[in-house]
């Protein structure tokens, strides 16, 4: 007779959730569910903090915001702002020096023909962009204006650059990019357009969510992480659980322990309600 298998290990209930928001937590149409929306209310309400981890500047959170029953904290900008919509405070803000944002525009300018640059500064609160880099999203003037010298792109820290160069693969592309930044600068991309995020070195989702959790007492072995883009790589291979959503980019597939539904269909939810029990 065969022994008995040993038991499943039960998993212990995380006591902090992070998660992406573009492709991960939003659907297709980048809104949130209400389903979504009650799980994450009901964990939170229940004691389990859920923080927003994301590529997004400050400025765009309220999008999100509007579609929640209560604000979350947020980590934006791949790492480099820490924020806490309570009070409307960046609790930590680690930003490009100008120096620093020089020398990488030198070496991009360098390495990639037709190369167009922007930045998010004041804690990504604003941007300047040089006036041939392409907008495709809001083009408030209030906060997002073209610069009118090429020192006014690096005048002031930026919590990210950007980096265009026409319509590109984007894993190539990223590539190409951080072979020209090596040792100086994290590059990473959640676009499909060829959109390269540039922040400080060692500033990465993990570094942002490793300072919030310790603010909090808490620790990698007690995070249950969620991600779909290369930019949440760090995240989900930091955190204790990781956790893809179905329409993830492969490198995110290869690393996460577990992969729920895809974004269309509430994957993040769905998953939190199996961890946590239906509402």
């Amino acid at each position: 007779m065969d022994p008995t298998p040993p038991p499943t290990p039960v998993r212990p209930v995380p006591r902090l959730v992070a998660t992406d928001i573009d492709g991960t937590l939003l659907g297709p149409d980048r809104t949130l569910s209400p389903y979504t929306a009650r799980v994450l209310e009901r964990i939170s309400t229940q004691g389990t903090p859920v923080v927003l981890v994301t590529g997004r500047p400050i400025r765009w959170l309220q999008l999100v915001y509007d579609q929640l029953h209560a604000p979350l904290p947020a980590i934006c900008a791949n790492g480099a702002v820490v924020y806490d919509p309570a009070t409307d405070e960046v609790l930590r803000a680690d930003p490009l020096a100008p120096e620093l944002l020089a020398e990488v525009a030198r070496r991009l300018r360098a390495a990639v023909p037709g190369v167009s640059l922007a930045v998010e500064v004041v804690d990504s609160r604003q941007m300047r962009h040089e006036a041939h880099f392409p907008l495709t999203w809001d083009a408030d003037p209030t906060v997002i204006r073209a610069i009118e010298t090429p020192e006014e792109l690096l005048a002031a820290p930026a919590v990210k650059l950007l980096v265009r160069a026409g319509v590109q693969d984007p894993d190539r592309f990223t590539s190409v990019v951080a072979e020209a930044l090596a040792g100086l600068a994290e590059a990473t991309h959640s676009s499909r357009s060829g959109l390269v995020e540039i922040s400080a070195s060692g500033v990465t989702k993990a570094a942002g969510l490793a300072w919030y959790c310790a603010r909090q007492g808490l620790s990698a072995r007690d995070v249950l992480a969620f991600g779909d883009m290369p930019n949440d790589v760090p995240m989900l291979t930091w955190a204790g659980r990781a956790v893809a959503v179905g329409n993830a980019h492969h490198a995110v597939l290869a690393i996460a322990d577990e992969v729920t539904a895809a974004n269309s269909e509430d994957g993040v939810a769905a998953y939190l309600d199996r961890v946590f029990g239906p509402s």
